[in-house]
C-alpha cells in the first residue's frame, strides 16, 4: 500500500495525457515542471484542482503528468479528465459526483480536415461572378 500509484490516460480535444497518482502532499509535476511553472494562466490551475475540490480530496496525492498535443487549454482538460479516471481507480464511490459533473466525459472537439476545392474545413475561396 506504500508504493500504490493509479494510473489514468485523459484526453481533450487534441491533447493527451498520462496521469498518475499517488499518495502525497498534494505536488504537481506536469512534464517535468511545476504546475505553476507550466500553466501560466490561473483558470488552467484551477481547472486541473476541479476534481481534487470535487471529491474533498485536495492535499492527499501526489500528481505526476506527462502531456502533449494541442494548446494549453486542451492540455488542461485532458489533466483533469485523467485525474477524474485516475480517481475512479482510488475509490469508485467516487464515480456519480465525478460523472454529474462531467468530469468523466471526453472533449472529442478536434480540427476538421481541409476539403479539396476549399481554402481551409469550410472556408472557401472569393467566388466572382463576372
Amino acid at each position: 500500500m506504500e508504493h500504490e500509484r493509479h494510473y489514468a490516460t485523459g484526453k481533450s480535444k487534441n491533447a493527451i495525457a498520462r496521469v498518475w497518482l499517488r499518495p502525497g502532499s498534494g505536488a504537481c509535476l506536469v512534464n517535468d515542471r511545476s504546475l505553476d511553472s507550466y500553466f501560466g494562466r490561473q483558470t488552467s490551475r484551477m481547472v486541473i484542482m476541479q476534481p481534487f475540490e470535487l471529491t474533498q480530496t485536495a492535499g492527499r496525492f501526489d500528481i505526476i503528468v506527462n502531456v502533449r498535443g494541442g494548446g494549453l487549454s486542451g492540455q488542461a482538460g485532458a489533466i483533469k479528465h485523467g485525474i477524474s479516471k485516475a480517481l475512479l481507480n482510488v475509490d469508485p464511490v467516487y464515480r456519480s459526483v465525478l460523472k454529474s459533473a462531467g468530469f468523466l466525459t471526453r472533449d472529442s472537439r478536434v480540427k476538421e480536415r481541409k476539403k479539396y476545392g476549399k481554402r481551409g474545413a469550410r472556408a472557401s475561396f472569393q467566388f466572382s461572378k463576372r
